[in-house]
């Protein structure tokens, strides 16, 4: 696997991507909201979401460093792209039917303020209580890692 700051449209060669996994932060309000959004938008480009640091996501990538994606957004192509940081909010909007033109100007400074500033909130908002493994199974909970409070 080859990981990357930068998103899908500035990669050259190589097969064509044609599905995303997400590893997404499940004990963060901001990741959940994330994923939601994501999931109600149009995609071009399929994006399945798996909790970080989960038994599924250890096993399905056993390469990736887990701690690392339970720290940042990491995006996972089925060609074994890998994206983390600034490149995995690109290639989630390259995914999408509505936001490929917008994932291709990730690289200005505004962008790299908003996903910076979207971190700090994150690192302080996460709910460490809460174990990957455990998401869809505790009661009030949707199925989708989102329990009451995030409705």
């Amino acid at each position: 696997m080859t990981t990357t700051e930068d998103g899908p449209a500035g990669r050259g060669g190589g097969r064509a991507i044609t599905s995303f996994t997400v590893l997404y932060d499940g004990g963060c309000p901001i990741c959940r909201t994330a994923r939601k959004w994501l999931q109600g938008r149009a995609q071009l480009v399929p994006l399945e979401f798996v909790p970080a640091g989960s038994a599924e996501a250890r096993y399905r990538f056993p390469g990736l460093d887990h701690e690392a994606t339970l720290r940042d957004i990491t995006v996972i192509g089925d060609e074994g792209s890998v994206y983390t940081g600034e490149g995995a909010w690109a290639a989630c909007l390259w995914a999408l039917a509505d936001y490929r033109g917008l994932s291709e100007r990730m690289g200005s400074g505004a962008a790299r303020a908003f996903i910076a500033a979207a971190s700090a909130v994150r690192v302080r908002t996460r709910d460490f209580d809460s174990a990957p493994e455990d998401f869809g199974s505790a009661a009030g909970d949707y199925g989708d890692g989102c329990d009451d409070r995030c409705r």
